[in-house]
């Protein structure tokens, strides 16, 4: 069952759109302290967040990045505001839809089934992709999870990526170049401590699966990811 997260300060409205998307079948949550809407999601873990701009404290275009910096599932924008350049922002801030008040609530569950069947079903990405397994070791972008057998850890969005290149190659060498270009491609100067951290990061969420010493550095090249948990398993 999906799970949705409603993103709403006018209770009444999120009231409606829960029972709505309940009657077809979907799992909702909604948003309960709007200065935690961050750590509402990572409790929740939803499929989908459907999500205003006018909100309490911070604007929903905030949340939105804060959303993007955990998760790659789909975000909806529904508000009030029909200008052209805040349909634009919600775009540029990691909105996968705008949808404008007052709305069809018919339109709203289509364009939930398509972003849901983008992501997870019918029209998501050919062959599995969402997914990267390596030697039993399963990586779930969409979840931000990374599992071993009946153990399982959460990630955030950067170790996904960082994790993602290193499985995708297997135990070829990544080059630092590489994985800087992978994960921060889109900022203009990232400390070169800030990969050492990750590395760091990435290396205790393989312990937590009892994953000893399989990411190596490889002096003056980067790193691979060398399988070694059978016995972890």
């Amino acid at each position: 069952m999906f799970k949705i997260y409603v993103v709403e300060d006018d209770r009444q409205l999120a009231g409606l759109l829960e029972n709505y998307l309940q009657r077809f079948g979907y799992a909702t949550c909604t948003a309960a302290n709007f200065e935690r809407i961050k750590e509402e999601f990572e409790r929740e873990a939803p499929h989908l967040v459907l999500l205003d701009v006018n909100l309490p404290k911070f604007d929903g275009y905030y949340w939105c990045r804060q959303i993007r910096n955990l998760s790659t599932c789909p975000i909806i924008f529904i508000s009030a505001r029909e200008g052209k350049m805040d349909q634009v922002m919600a775009l540029e801030n990691g909105a996968d839809d705008y949808i404008t008040k007052p709305f069809d609530y018919d339109i709203v569950l289509a364009k939930i089934r398509s972003q849901l069947r983008r992501t997870y079903g019918d029209y998501a990405a050919a062959g599995g992709d969402r997914a990267v397994q390596l030697e039993g070791l399963k990586l779930d972008k969409d979840r931000l999870n990374l599992s071993l057998g009946n153990r399982k850890v959460e990630l955030s969005l950067t170790e996904v990526k960082m994790l993602e290149e290193l499985m995708r190659r297997g135990e070829e060498v990544v080059s630092r170049d590489r994985l800087l270009e992978k994960i921060w491609d889109d900022q203009v100067f990232v400390d070169d401590n800030t990969l050492n951290v990750y590395v760091t990061r990435v290396r205790k969420k393989l312990a937590a699966l009892g994953i000893e010493e399989a990411l190596q550095t490889v002096r003056g090249q980067g790193y691979r990811l060398v399988p070694r948990w059978e016995e972890a398993r």
